[in-house]
């Protein structure tokens, strides 16, 4: 089925890199990877997924002028920065950053025997030269399947982190057969990224790894194939 509102970027199109200790998924341009007509979408600059090997991991190097959020998908992500925080993110629980100014972090997997899985997130800020923040999410036991939940919003909320751009991040489950409404309004876009099982969007069957640029304001269907989870994006 064809859906001309529904741009798909299939996993396997991504860029990928095996490093040994780092096997990386790059969904737009990054690093080594470039493909101009990858370069971003919207203000969501880049989504990767990475599997880093027991007792490895990124040392300590900057960034600035970015928000960036991390979600462990399995294992555990050990982070230090310069701002002082230093902590264990583990599966099911959410980090961010405002890089602003500047920060300097480490990433780490703990483990000896596990790798981490993780999804890496970098949105432009609304402005330069913001002041660093950090901030952490754990999901609670309120999180039910066939719904979203904002995760991530540009306005302070309970239950989410605050970002600095016009941006709300939602995670969603489904089971297999089960639905929802994914909705975009005028003037507005979406991503959707399956992180897991396999889904169908207004009919387009779209796979871990996957993600769909919708630029069309309207109503669209999400159903479960098989038990999954998504990160859905709502740009200006």
């Amino acid at each position: 089925m064809h859906d001309a509102a529904i741009r798909i970027r299939k996993a396997g199109d991504r860029g990928h890199f095996d490093h040994g200790w780092l096997d990386t998924f790059h969904t737009f341009s990054f690093g080594e990877y470039h493909d101009p007509q990858q370069t971003g979408f919207r203000s969501l600059r880049v989504i990767n997924e990475d599997r880093v090997a027991p007792g490895t991991g990124f040392g300590m190097h900057p960034h600035r002028d970015m928000e960036i959020i991390t979600y462990v998908l399995e294992g555990a992500l050990e982070h230090r920065d310069s701002m002082g925080n230093g902590s264990v993110i583990r599966a099911g629980q959410l980090q961010h950053m405002t890089a602003g100014t500047g920060i300097f972090h480490s990433e780490k997997n703990p483990s000896a025997t596990e790798r981490v899985h993780l999804y890496q997130i970098w949105i432009l800020p609304k402005a330069r030269g913001l002041e660093p923040g950090y901030g952490e999410l754990a999901l609670g036991n309120g999180y039910s399947p066939g719904k979203l939940h904002l995760v991530a919003s540009p306005e302070p909320m309970a239950g989410a982190l605050t970002i600095q751009q016009d941006v709300r991040l939602y995670l969603g489950w489904l089971a297999a057969g089960q639905g929802m409404s994914l909705r975009v309004p005028a003037g507005r876009a979406g991503w959707l990224q399956v992180t897991g099982g396999a889904v169908r969007l207004n009919g387009l069957e779209l796979h871990a790894g996957d993600g769909a640029a919708v630029e069309t304001a309207g109503d669209f269907t999400l159903e479960g194939e098989s038990s999954s989870e998504v990160l859905w994006f709502d740009l200006v």
